[in-house]
């Protein structure tokens, strides 16, 4: 295979599927990932408009199932090279602390990291053999920035920045350049989980998550086009120079991460309750 190669995971819809198009357009032949086989349709099809549909492979993981990953390792076992990993399989869980169970924080956590560094070491190998290539992690403007009903996944994300954060300095002595995309709101399927939480009358945060999922539906006017993050994720892996370690992109994500940097944390968490608790 002549084809510089490139893995996506959670290829189904959203960053994953555009991604994974993208990247082919650019001559990689593509390996999508799905959780599900059954859900590929969206991504052969768009692969098909774009007329990249024979450099699209489809590849079955489950990145929370030790089995599955030791098939894909298998798999990987037939590969000369991969230069390019997308990590990008993961969702979002929402809700309050005290109304959670620990089950629903691992469950996050399973996906969304441990999933992910699953994937990761399977790759390293082929990729160190060669010296050289790119992880790319699909995190969030929530790795950088906590939000009130969202402690989960904002967690997940966290703990994925600390992760590539050393990650990127442990493989960079073999050629191996990490990187971080921090996108904010977009048009993608990771917000089902919070638009399907059911306010429960009777729980003590009623009235406040009311107010976070009322602030959730008003950004959704201006989410943007995640066709932009698959094309920023492309361009990071056909960089010839050696790209930075985070990329933040979307509506008020760098404003955000430039505010949290400068103003006291009073005055940030002051900014958020007023926002959210007006009446």
């Amino acid at each position: 295979m002549n084809k510089k190669i490139a893995i996506v995971t959670g290829c189904s819809s959203g960053f994953g599927m555009l991604t994974a198009v993208e990247l082919a357009k650019k001559g990689f032949e593509v390996i999508s990932t799905l959780r599900n086989m059954n859900k590929s349709e969206s991504l052969l099809t768009l692969a098909d408009e774009q007329n990249v549909a024979d450099s699209i492979r489809l590849q079955p993981l489950d990145v929370t199932s030790s089995d599955s990953i030791n098939e894909f390792k298998k798999f990987l076992l037939r590969l000369d090279h991969v230069d390019v990993l997308v990590n990008n399989a993961g969702f979002a869980a929402g809700g309050f602390c005290e109304e959670l169970s620990v089950d629903d924080y691992r469950a996050q956590f399973e996906t969304n990291v441990f999933g992910l560094i699953a994937v990761t070491q399977a790759v390293l190998p082929v990729m160190r053999k060669k010296q050289c290539g790119r992880i790319i992690n699909i995190s969030s403007i929530s790795g950088r920035f906590g939000f009130p009903g969202m402690s989960p996944y904002t967690a997940s994300k966290h703990a994925l920045e600390g992760f590539s954060e050393s990650l990127r300095l442990e493989v960079k002595p073999s050629g191996i350049d990490v990187v971080l995309v921090e996108p904010g709101s977009y048009q993608t399927n990771i917000w089902s989980t919070l638009d399907n939480i059911t306010l429960n009358p009777e729980s003590p945060y009623h009235s406040y998550m009311e107010a976070i999922l009322n602030n959730i539906g008003n950004v959704k006017v201006v989410h943007g086009n995640p066709l932009d993050v698959a094309e920023l994720v492309t361009r990071i892996a056909t960089m010839k120079k050696t790209p930075k370690l985070r990329y933040p992109i979307g509506n008020g994500v760098k404003m955000n991460i430039f505010m949290k940097t400068i103003l006291p944390w009073k005055v940030l968490e002051n900014m958020i309750m007023k926002k959210l608790l007006k009446k």
